[in-house]
């Protein structure tokens, strides 16, 4: 699974993108997010509040609950405003 950061999330995590492979019970973006947090004190920094965390799976927007499998790209950004 490829993981990408964007903003403050790539700040504190350190990388833009890491290859993961987390173990088979992480079935969802929350528990993606929860074991990543478990991967270094930047990510768990990062993923501090997950509720201000959005998610994007292989392009698309998605939510906290969405499946994830191993061939997914997961990207991790903060809320985006238009204008």
């Amino acid at each position: 699974m490829k993981v990408l950061y964007f903003s403050w999330l790539r700040d504190r995590v350190g990388v833009a993108e890491e290859a993961v492979q987390p173990p088979g019970d992480v079935t969802t973006v929350a528990e993606l997010m929860t074991w990543l947090t478990q991967q270094s004190d930047g990510h768990a920094e990062a993923f501090k509040d997950p509720a201000i965390v959005r998610c994007a799976i292989n392009q698309d927007y998605a939510k906290a609950d969405a499946p994830i499998s191993a061939g997914d790209e997961v990207a991790f950004f903060p809320p985006v405003t238009g204008g």
